[in-house]
C-alpha cells in the first residue's frame, strides 16, 4: 500500500460546499413568493405552471456548453461567473411586469442555474480526486440545507410583507458577498481544465446508463415534490398543514441521507448503496400506497427521500470519472437529469387520470425500483480515487491507501 504525503484541500471542500449551500438557499427563497408573483400578475394556474418552466427549460439549454466550458477553462471561472449570474437574475424576476417578462427572467435563471449546476459538481469532483474518502453526497447534502434556510427566510419575508423585488435582491445580494468570498479558495482552473480532448461528452454505454439513472431518479424527486400534497389532501382526505408535511418529510429524509451518505459510500460502495437504499424506498414507498393512510404515507414519502437521497451524488461522481473530463460528462447526465424533473409531474398527471394518483405514483415507486437494478453503472472503473470500503470489490468497494493519520474531518 502507498502512503498519503499531500492533505486534502479543506480549504477548497468547504468552498464548493458554499456554493451548493448558496444554490439552494437563493433558489428555494423565491418559492414561497410565487403566490404573490402570481397574483400581481393576474395569472392562471396554466399561465404560472408554463412560466414556471422557464428554470428547467433555461437549465437543460445551458448545460452542454457549460460543460465546454469547464472543460475548456477550468470549474472555477466558470462557477463564479456562474453564481454571479444566478444571484443577480432573481431580482428581475420580481420586477417582471407581464407574464413575457416573467418567463424570460426565469429562463434566464435557468440558464444561470444549469451552468452552475454543473460547473459547481465538476468542481466538487475536482476536490474529490484530491479526498481520501467520499464527499459528494455532503456536497449535495449543503444543497438541501441550503434548501430549508432559503424557504424559511423567504416564508419570513413573505410574513413581514416584504416586497418581492426587495426580498429577491436581498437574497442574491447576500449571497453573491458570500459566493464571491468563499470562491476564492475554490482550486486553481488549470486543476481541472482540459486543453486538449472534446468539449462534449461522447455518447458511451456507461454513459447513456448513467444519464437513465439520473432521468430516473430526477423524475421520482420531481413527482414527490409536485404530487405528495395533493395525493395526501385529495385522496386520503388530509388537511392543508398535513399535505404540506409529506414534502416536508421527503426534504428532511433525504437531507439526512445526503449529510450520511459519503459514510455509507466509504463503507459499503457506491453499488450496494444505491442498490439497497433505493429498494428500501421502492418497498417503503409502495407498501404506503398500499396501506392508503396518512401516517403511512408520511412514513412512506420519508422512505422514499432517503432512498433517493445518494442517487444523484453517486451518479455524478460516476460520471465525473469519465474519461472525457467531468465537466462534459457531468452536464450530459444533468440534463437528462432535468428532463427527467420536468417530465416527471406531468407525467404523473397523465396517468393519474387513467389510474388515479395512488396508481400514477405506484409508478414512481416501479421506477424507483428500477434504480436498484440498474445500480452496477455506478460502480467505479478505471483510476477511479480509492474509498475505504471493506465491501466487495464488485460492489464498487475501494480499499483506502495506508497514511501515517487518519484524515481529519473538516
Amino acid at each position: 500500500m502507498t502512503r498519503t504525503t499531500t492533505p486534502p484541500p479543506r480549504a477548497a471542500r468547504r468552498a464548493v460546499a458554499t456554493v451548493f449551500f448558496l444554490n439552494g438557499a437563493v433558489f428555494s427563497s423565491w418559492v414561497p413568493r410565487i403566490p404573490e408573483v402570481k397574483d400581481a400578475l393576474g395569472l392562471g394556474d396554466g399561465a404560472l405552471g408554463a412560466a414556471l418552466l422557464g428554470p428547467a427549460l433555461g437549465a437543460v439549454a445551458a448545460m452542454s456548453a457549460a460543460g465546454a466550458l469547464v472543460s475548456r477553462h477550468g470549474s472555477r471561472p466558470v462557477v463564479r461567473a456562474a453564481l454571479a449570474a444566478f444571484c443577480a437574475v432573481p431580482v428581475l424576476i420580481g420586477l417582471a411586469p407581464t407574464w413575457a417578462a416573467l418567463l424570460a427572467a426565469l429562463t434566464l435563471w435557468g440558464a444561470a442555474m444549469g451552468t452552475l449546476d454543473v460547473a459547481m459538481n465538476s468542481a466538487g469532483m475536482a476536490v474529490q480526486t484530491r479526498y481520501p474518502r467520499p464527499i459528494m453526497s455532503g456536497l449535495h447534502g449543503c444543497f438541501s440545507l441550503g434548501a430549508l434556510v432559503g424557504a424559511g427566510t423567504g416564508a419570513f419575508a413573505a410574513h413581514l410583507r416584504l416586497p418581492v423585488p426587495w426580498h429577491l435582491l436581498a437574497a442574491g445580494a447576500a449571497a453573491l458577498v458570500l459566493g464571491a468570498v468563499a470562491t476564492r479558495a475554490l482550486l486553481p482552473a488549470g486543476d481541472d481544465a482540459l486543453h486538449t480532448g472534446p468539449a462534449f461528452a461522447r455518447p458511451t454505454r456507461p454513459l447513456m446508463l448513467l444519464a437513465a439513472l439520473a432521468f430516473a431518479g430526477l423524475l421520482a424527486e420531481g413527482a414527490a415534490a409536485d404530487w405528495s400534497a395533493l395525493y395526501l389532501r385529495d385522496t386520503l382526505g388530509a388537511g392543508a398543514g398535513t399535505g404540506g408535511a409529506g414534502y416536508a418529510a421527503f426534504t428532511l429524509a433525504m437531507t439526512v441521507g445526503r449529510l450520511a451518505g459519503d459514510r455509507l459510500v466509504a463503507a459499503y460502495g457506491p453499488v450496494r448503496v444505491v442498490r439497497r437504499l433505493a429498494a428500501l424506498a421502492a418497498t417503503g414507498f409502495t407498501a404506503a400506497l398500499l396501506v392508503a393512510e396518512i401516517p403511512a404515507a408520511l412514513a412512506g414519502l420519508a422512505l422514499l427521500g432517503l432512498g433517493l437521497a445518494c442517487v444523484v451524488p453517486i451518479i455524478f461522481t460516476a460520471a465525473g470519472r469519465s474519461a472525457g473530463g467531468p465537466g462534459p460528462a457531468i452536464a450530459a447526465v444533468s440534463s437528462c437529469g432535468y428532463l427527467g424533473f420536468i417530465a416527471g409531474p406531468p407525467l404523473i398527471g397523465m396517468a393519474a387520470e387513467v389510474i388515479g394518483l395512488g396508481g400514477a405514483l405506484g409508478l414512481v415507486a416501479a421506477l424507483v425500483a428500477l434504480l436498484a437494478l440498474g445500480a452496477p453503472a455506478v460502480a467505479p472503473a478505471g483510476r477511479a480515487h480509492p474509498h475505504r470500503a471493506p465491501a466487495r470489490e464488485e460492489d464498487g468497494a475501494r480499499p483506502v491507501p495506508d497514511a501515517s493519520e487518519p484524515p481529519r474531518p473538516a
